[in-house]
C-alpha cells in the first residue's frame, strides 16, 4: 500500500492542474505531483488516466475537447513545440472548426505521429510564442506566415487576415518586424501582397472602404479621391472628372432615425451640383468584388459621356 500513497496524496493538486489544462497532463507533470511510473501505469490500468499520446493522458475521461487535443499534442511534441498553421489559426479565431490533424511546430526533427503533423522549424524567435487559452500557440503574425506559405486558396489566407482585423488582432508592426526577421521566407511574398490594402492610410476608419479601393484598383479604374468633402458633405468615393461620388452603406451607420431623414438630403444636394451618384452596400462590395467594379466601369464610361 505504501506505493499507493502519491497517487492519494496528490488526486487534487492532480485535478487542479487537469482543470487548468483542458483536462491533460504529462507524465512528466505527474512525476513532479508525486507519481512514480508504476503509479501511472496503476492510474491508466484503474480508468483514472487515459493515454492519448506517449507520454500524455486525458485526466478521469478519454473525450477530449477541441483545446484538449490540441493541448495534448503539442505536449506529446516536446518542450518548446508549438501549435501552428490551420490548427493555430483556428484556436486564434481565424477559421473553423478545429481541423481533426492537429499541427504543431517543434524545433527538433520528428516523424509526424498520426492524428499530429508535424513541422520542423529552426528558426523559431521568442516572438514568433504565444500562449492562447493556454494552449502553447506560434503568435499570430507568425500563424499568417505559415498559412501564406502552405495554403492552397489565397481566399484562405485573405479570410483570416479579416478576420484578425474583425477581432482586433492585426498589429501590422509587429507582422512587419517578423517579416524583416523571416525575410524571403516562403509566403512572405503572399502575406504581403495579403496586407497591401490594409497600409493604406485614408481607408482607416472601414474595412468596406478599403475593399473598395482594392477592387477599384484590380479593375484598373481610375483611383478615386477617398473621404473628401464635396458639396458640404464628406464623400467615401469621388471621382472629380466624372463628377461620380460613392457612398459605402454598413446597416450599423444608416440604420439610426437621423441617417434615415439626412441620406436623402445629402443626394438631393449632390444631384442639384451635377453630380450622380450611388450607394454599394459593405455585403455587396465583400461578396461580389469582380460585378461591382464591372458596374463601376460602365457607370464611370457612361458619365464620360455625359459630360463631353
Amino acid at each position: 500500500m505504501v506505493g499507493m500513497r502519491p497517487e492519494v496524496r496528490t488526486h487534487r493538486p492532480l485535478a487542479t492542474l487537469a482543470a487548468k489544462q483542458h483536462g491533460i497532463v504529462s507524465a512528466r507533470q505527474l512525476r513532479r505531483l508525486g507519481y512514480s511510473p508504476p503509479a501511472i501505469k496503476r492510474a491508466a490500468a484503474g480508468g483514472r488516466l487515459h493515454r492519448i499520446h506517449r507520454g500524455v493522458y486525458a485526466v478521469g475521461y478519454g473525450r477530449l475537447t477541441s483545446h484538449g487535443r490540441c493541448l495534448a499534442a503539442v505536449a506529446a511534441c516536446g518542450p518548446g513545440a508549438l501549435l501552428s498553421h490551420m490548427s493555430a489559426a483556428w484556436l486564434w479565431g481565424l477559421q473553423s472548426p478545429c481541423p481533426m490533424r492537429v499541427e504543431v511546430t517543434a524545433s527538433t526533427r520528428r516523424h509526424s505521429l498520426e492524428p499530429i503533423r508535424i513541422h520542423y522549424s529552426a528558426a523559431l524567435a521568442d516572438d514568433d510564442r504565444a500562449r492562447c487559452e493556454g494552449i502553447p500557440v506560434n503568435a499570430l503574425p507568425r500563424t499568417l506566415l505559415d498559412l501564406a506559405a502552405t495554403t492552397d486558396r489565397r481566399s484562405r489566407l485573405v479570410h483570416a487576415v479579416q478576420r484578425a482585423e474583425r477581432l482586433d488582432l492585426l498589429d501590422l508592426a509587429t507582422i512587419d518586424t517578423m517579416l524583416e526577421r523571416r525575410r524571403g521566407a516562403r509566403g512572405a511574398a503572399r502575406l504581403c501582397q495579403a496586407l497591401e490594402i490594409y497600409r493604406d492610410p485614408v481607408f482607416a476608419r472601414s474595412r468596406s472602404e478599403r475593399l473598395l479601393l482594392d477592387l477599384v484598383k484590380k479593375a484598373g479604374l481610375p483611383r478615386p479621391a477617398v473621404n473628401t468633402y464635396v458639396e458640404g458633405h464628406e464623400i467615401d468615393a469621388y471621382w472629380e472628372r466624372e463628377r461620380f461620388a460613392v457612398e459605402v452603406d454598413g446597416w450599423d451607420v444608416h440604420r439610426t432615425r437621423a441617417a434615415f431623414e439626412n441620406d436623402p438630403v445629402r443626394l438631393e444636394d449632390l444631384k442639384l451640383a451635377g453630380i450622380d451618384s450611388i450607394r454599394l452596400t459593405a455585403r455587396r462590395i465583400e461578396r461580389e468584388p469582380a460585378l461591382v467594379a464591372e458596374r463601376l466601369a460602365v457607370l464611370l464610361a457612361r458619365r464620360r459621356q455625359e459630360l463631353q
